[in-house]
């Protein structure tokens, strides 16, 4: 029997599994290709691949990941709520409990309900919102993904004030008449389009601090601005907080930064590693959703018990705010170090942080939006990134993609990242 390897274990993938992966983002398509890594473990900090070969994490499954990988917490957690079974089916305790501790976090979401995924919880925010305003279109922002349901997979027109058209195979044409896709943090484009098609949006849909194409914080009033805009023009507002909810600080990126949105979504870390999601606002908008409303959404792994206890226990051990100033001092560290180190070799970079969370572009600044980031360099990102999994770190394999320091990093593993920076950036240079 041969021994397991990456590379016939991405031969095996790619005979019964589409594109060899379950998502797209796990092919190195981007990076120039090659045979991805398969991951056996995670411990802590690191991911150890079907070879053997150790890497630190920075990938952290696209954002979940926040208090390291088998975290003993969470697994007493799981083990626990899974011997009492993996699935019920009815209404428990638990599950209460979890949406009184998110409601306490995230004042704005009244009530809520908890589903599956990230999608999931936009796709029933937006239908939810159409169901309140009696309207059909939405507004979109440029580069910012909300999932991979038909409403949100619109590209932009040819201008500020045109509907977009469909960039899926699949996703009819007849969608794009009702999505409008717009630059992020450019108010007037907004206040352009209401202007142009008044009484039709349902909604606006808003990373408060985007997470999609890197990290951009929101510029100085556009948030407000956006708020103001969309009640004026009768539609709501619904804050994708599917990456940012818990990742800076104990609840979510709104109450952070002073401002309250009609519908909230959120994912990825409030199920401790496991799949969830969670979407919520007024208890007038929610009342439409059945059975008080006519809005329809259900699932039979809503409120699964064993995510919902996870989720318990990752909002437990959030509560203690050293670990964030920690996360927040590391990643300062190692930004400031991988800056230091693009200087010396003598390679123009821009790097984006907010607390633990940082995206290395490869180019000038500012990046403020789509556009300013799709202007850097996936060329140089990618023999930054090969070089830097040669010397067991590992990234997402995306020029516009997040690094995530977790709680689990400590200053030893952030020196090795910025040896092996080191040694990456002067390959590069050779």
């Amino acid at each position: 029997m041969h021994p397991l390897t990456n590379e016939n274990a991405w031969k095996a993938a790619q005979k019964v599994i589409a594109g060899g992966v379950n998502s797209p983002s796990r092919r190195f398509d981007a990076v120039g290709g090659g045979t991805p890594v398969f991951i056996d473990h995670g411990e802590g900090a690191y991911l150890y691949d079907v070879e053997g070969q150790a890497y630190i994490d920075y990938l952290a499954a696209y954002g979940p990941v926040i208090l390291g990988h088998g975290d003993p917490r969470i697994t007493r957690a799981v083990a626990q709520a899974a011997a009492g079974g993996t699935v019920i089916g009815t209404p428990t305790p638990q599950e209460t409990r979890f949406a009184q501790r998110l409601r306490e976090a995230i004042p704005s979401m009244e009530q809520l309900r908890l589903v599956n995924t990230g999608t999931e919880a936009m796709m029933s925010a937006v239908r939810v919102a159409r169901a309140y305003t009696g309207r059909d279109w939405i507004v979109k922002f440029a580069g910012s993904y909300h999932g991979h349901f038909d409403w949100v997979l619109v590209q932009a027109g040819s201008g500020p004030s045109t509907i977009g058209q469909p960039d899926s195979a699949g996703v009819p044409p007849s969608v794009g008449q009702l999505v409008a896709t717009l630059p992020f943090n450019d108010a007037d484009s907004l206040a352009a389009f209401f202007e142009r098609y008044p009484n039709r949006v349902a909604a606006v849909l808003v990373e408060p601090i985007v997470g999609n194409f890197g990290m951009v914080m929101p510029q100085p009033g556009f948030l407000e601005a956006v708020s103001t805009l969309s009640h004026q023009a009768g539609a709501l507002v619904i804050y994708d907080e599917v990456i940012t909810g818990f990742r800076f600080r104990y609840g979510a990126a709104q109450d952070w930064l002073g401002v309250r949105p009609d519908l909230t979504a959120l994912g990825k870390i409030i199920g401790g590693g496991l799949p969830i999601g969670a979407y919520g606002g007024s208890k007038a908008i929610m009342a439409q959703l059945a059975p008080l409303g006519g809005s329809y959404q259900a699932g039979t792994f809503a409120g699964n018990p064993v995510s919902v206890a996870a989720g318990l226990a990752c909002l437990d051990a959030l509560q203690d705010r050293q670990g964030y100033l920690r996360v927040d001092r590391l990643a300062q560290r190692l930004t400031t170090g991988l800056q230091k180190e693009a200087e010396l070799a003598g390679e123009p970079v821009t790097i984006n942080r907010i607390g633990g969370a940082f995206t290395l572009y490869f180019g000038e600044g500012p990046i403020t939006d789509y556009a300013s980031a799709q202007r850097s360099d996936g060329e140089r990102f990618a023999r930054f990134f090969q070089g830097m999994l040669r010397r067991g770190i590992h990234l997402a394999p995306s020029k516009y993609e997040a690094w995530f320091v977790s709680m689990a990093h400590t200053d030893h593993e952030i020196d090795t990242t910025l040896q092996a920076a080191h040694e990456t950036f002067r390959e590069m240079h050779r």
